[in-house]
């Protein structure tokens, strides 16, 4: 594993029947980076990620955390590992207060040790995605926007040194989306490694260091994001001529 990596993935391959979902990915994750992860749909984004936090097993290939083999393990395992995701669909226990819903993350996945502990860590992530005031409310009365918050300060619970973003900006509009934005750099500034799967490409080109591109489950891309938007593979792949052209002249004009 290289000096600065905190996690590896070594020819990752996932086979459904006769259809490679993930086809034999290879790619390290530097401690603090934010990358994104982008591609068509069905491109295998999503199927990667599960991969990689043991929602899925693999058919072939490694995940290396912190140099430990992982491949083989579980979602609360990955978990208390500090591999932590959000899901496009925000699905948080309804009925739960916003502050129960972020301290049960706490709790069980970074073993806080106790309920008051869980708790007051849950106040200060709470406070830190700007929903301190909201938690006494049910989380089923939550605005979108607010769901996607809660989203995140449950994945801060976790003490994540990685943290994958599935979609975290689907839904919003532009006000919302930057201030999604500014609180994942905030997060990224605590040190923690990011991967950013994004439609939005501006979001992407926005915010990431290096962008990784799948398409039909293979890696055919991966670099800086200007390098990434030129490569002629990319473009006739996912981005189009058309995005190419205008980023390019967004780049000449400043």
């Amino acid at each position: 594993m290289t000096g600065n990596a905190i996690l590896e993935v070594r020819g990752l391959s996932r086979v459904f029947g006769g259809v490679r979902a993930v086809d034999n990915v290879s790619f390290t994750l530097g401690r603090g980076e934010i990358v994104g992860l982008i591609g068509p749909n069905g491109a295998g984004k999503t199927t990667l990620v599960n991969l990689m936090t043991g929602v899925l097993q693999a058919s072939s290939g490694s995940v290396l955390f912190e140099g430990v083999d992982v491949t083989l393990q579980r979602p609360h395992q990955a978990a208390r590992r500090g591999l932590a995701r959000t899901f496009q669909i925000v699905q948080p226990f309804p009925e739960m207060t916003v502050l129960e819903n972020v301290a049960a993350g706490a709790l069980f996945t970074a073993d806080a040790g106790s309920i008051r502990k869980a708790t007051e860590e849950a106040r200060e992530h709470l406070e830190f995605v700007g929903l301190g005031k909201l938690a006494a409310l049910p989380a089923r009365t939550l605005t979108l926007p607010d769901r996607k918050r809660l989203e995140l300060a449950k994945s801060l619970a976790m003490r994540p040194r990685v943290l994958m973003l599935d979609e975290v900006n689907a839904g919003l509009n532009t006000g919302e989306i930057d201030a999604a934005l500014d609180l994942i750099r905030r997060i990224s500034a605590r040190g923690v490694t990011i991967v950013l799967i994004e439609h939005l490409m501006q979001v992407v080109l926005s915010l990431s260091h290096r962008v990784l591109v799948l398409h039909h489950g293979a890696l055919i891309s991966q670099g800086k994001p200007h390098e990434v938007v030129e490569d002629e593979t990319v473009i006739r792949a996912y981005l189009g001529t058309r995005f190419a052209e205008r980023h390019k002249g967004l780049v000449r004009h400043g």
